[in-house]
């Protein structure tokens, strides 16, 4: 059975830096990301969020295009996210440790550090670099407050449902 793959591969008419696109995003976080038309309900953050778990368990990844590669950034995040969290652990405490997480240390593709380093172009300036860090912050941020609610939607407590995938990396891989 093929990895779930990000339905952002062919968009056309965004930028590319370091092979993540940057992808409008429905959000109230600034930053560099392009504004989301109005109507927008569903972007790449939901979209990661909602193939995190089927996608956790492939120890291979094609990579399609641009979008797979911003999937990959964000299903990394995801499962360094979950390794956080404490079963025992408030929706209030969830979110401060999320964000603490979110805005500390973003690493980018181009970075020696990041776990699938070779699997993206390199950035051609400093400028780029910085524009790429601010974007990942931004979707970050995004992705911290967005799964604290799905986390926690209707408990006061975790859900055993997400929990469960504390422990397993995407391609083996983790972020931290």
């Amino acid at each position: 059975m093929p990895a779930y793959h990000s339905s952002y591969n062919a968009v056309d008419g965004v930028r590319v830096i370091n092979g993540i696109p940057l992808l409008p995003l429905v959000t109230k976080t600034r930053g560099p990301a392009p504004y989301a038309d109005p109507s927008m309900t569903y972007d790449a953050v939901d979209e990661a969020l909602e193939l995190f778990r089927p996608n956790s368990f492939f120890k291979n990844f094609e990579i399609k295009g641009a979008g797979d590669r911003l999937l990959i950034y964000i299903i990394l995040f995801v499962s360094q996210s979950l390794g956080k969290l404490k079963p025992t652990m408030s929706m209030g405490e969830a979110t401060k440790q999320l964000y603490t997480l979110a805005v500390s240390q973003v690493v980018i593709p181009a970075d020696a550090n990041f776990p699938l380093h070779s699997m993206y172009p390199g950035v051609t300036d400093k400028m780029e670099t910085d524009m790429l860090r601010q974007y990942l912050l931004q979707v970050r941020q995004e992705v911290a407050t967005r799964l604290v609610n799905l986390v926690y939607a209707n408990e006061q407590y975790p859900s055993k449902w997400w929990m469960c995938f504390q422990k397993r990396h995407f391609m083996g891989k983790s972020m931290s």
